[in-house]
């Protein structure tokens, strides 16, 4: 009797839902429904990663000297009315624009009110490339080097340092650290990377790279690694001018792509490029930052990354002694990448690259594919 009672009340619940005129819908994909809601600029804003300087047109510099001279410590008014017309997907904070912890509170709570929804970004890789630590006004760990660690053979260490970094970021309110470097500084008249890498030999830097990542998350801090597709093996700066490696792919598959393969099947959310030419890759001198070869084909279709390209800084003499901020925002974007981080001239790059949708040279599409991955690294970082 009671199984019979069972199949009966089983029977009439299943006849209610079939005969329900209500459909229950899945779940909306709130990171496709943001995406729907936004505006062409909304969407191209958030592939811009600027210096708060570049909120202000009138502020003007030639060298990065001259950027720290000016200790621009605040978001003023003029940047927050040009910000009303280019909202920014982030801001990245140098040290001069850090006095200490007061002023870092004040700022970052500023830029977190600005249009955009900006994430919070620094380059603290630990050692020589440090904006914080290298401050004698916080009282943080320092490291000698990457390269120190790499040196006591020990992935632990590297685990420790990015916990270390990460924990103090986080509870400065920072969102994303480019760190770790998973160059492999095989040159040794490099001047760019040197102690920067973890190692000359791609089996001992791939294993720090995880685990400084892995420390990085465990703080609650998003990793960056950079600079793909290696710039280990070259000797000129990229933030003066033309740099390049001669390396052959298969070549770089045997040394830089170990560190970066590791880095990515350990999952790493993004990817800094390099502004180096590799013309046995490519079969030009264009920057990697421009290459769809080095993006697409090798970065996205040869390594399987599917998460966020950003560029290294495109205010750098590798880029802007010969392309103008326009070219090399369209370029870059045409090439693959997600990020534009600093651009030399912010809103001539902005404008060129909604004037590029407008004229078919990009799609909106193309677009989309960019900011769903951005928004979908704010929701996991908490942005609303």
């Amino acid at each position: 009797m009671k199984k019979l009672l069972a199949l009966l009340i089983c029977g009439w619940l299943f006849a209610a839902c079939s005969n329900d005129e209500t459909t229950i819908e899945p779940p909306v994909d709130e990171v496709e429904e943001q995406l729907q809601q936004m505006t062409l600029r909304e969407k191209v804003g958030q592939m811009f990663y600027i210096r708060i300087e570049s909120l202000d047109p009138t502020i003007e510099w030639t060298t990065f000297d001259d950027l720290a001279a000016l200790k621009n410590q605040e978001i003023t008014t003029k940047m927050r009315q040009t910000n009303e017309q280019y909202p920014v997907g982030g801001i990245i904070l140098y040290a001069w624009n850090i006095e200490d912890e007061a002023q870092l509170a004040r700022i970052i709570s500023q830029i977190r009110s600005l249009k955009g929804q900006p994430l919070l970004c620094i380059d603290e890789e630990g050692g020589r490339v440090a904006r914080i630590a290298n401050n004698p006004n916080f009282d943080v760990q320092k490291y000698e080097s990457m390269a120190a660690i790499g040196a006591t053979g020990d992935p632990m260490i590297a685990y420790g340092c990015g916990k270390t970094i990460g924990t103090y970021l986080k509870k400065y309110d920072f969102d994303i650290d480019f760190a770790p470097v998973a160059d492999v500084n095989t040159n040794p008249e490099n001047i760019v990377i040197g102690a920067r890498a973890f190692s000359e030999y791609p089996s001992v830097a791939a294993p720090m790279v995880t685990n400084y990542l892995q420390g990085l998350k465990d703080a609650g801090i998003t990793g960056c690694i950079k600079h793909f597709p290696g710039h280990g093996d070259t000797t000129a700066d990229t933030h003066t001018g033309y740099a390049q490696s001669l390396k052959t792919w298969d070549e770089m598959k045997d040394c830089e792509m170990v560190t970066f393969r590791a880095g990515i099947e350990w999952g790493c959310q993004l990817i800094m490029t390099a502004h180096i030419a590799v013309p046995n890759v490519t079969g030009s001198n264009i920057p990697s930052t421009l290459s769809s070869i080095v993006l697409q084909d090798k970065l996205r279709g040869e390594l399987g990354y599917q998460n966020i390209i950003v560029t290294d800084g495109m205010e750098m003499g590798a880029i802007t002694q010969h392309y103008t901020s326009a070219e090399a925002a369209v370029g870059s974007i045409k090439a693959g990448v997600d990020i534009v981080l600093g651009p030399r001239d912010f809103m001539e790059a902005f404008d060129a690259v909604i004037e590029a949708v407008n004229n078919g040279t990009i799609s909106e599409d193309r677009i989309d594919q960019s900011v769903r991955r951005i928004l979908k690294l704010k929701k996991e970082e908490g942005c609303e």
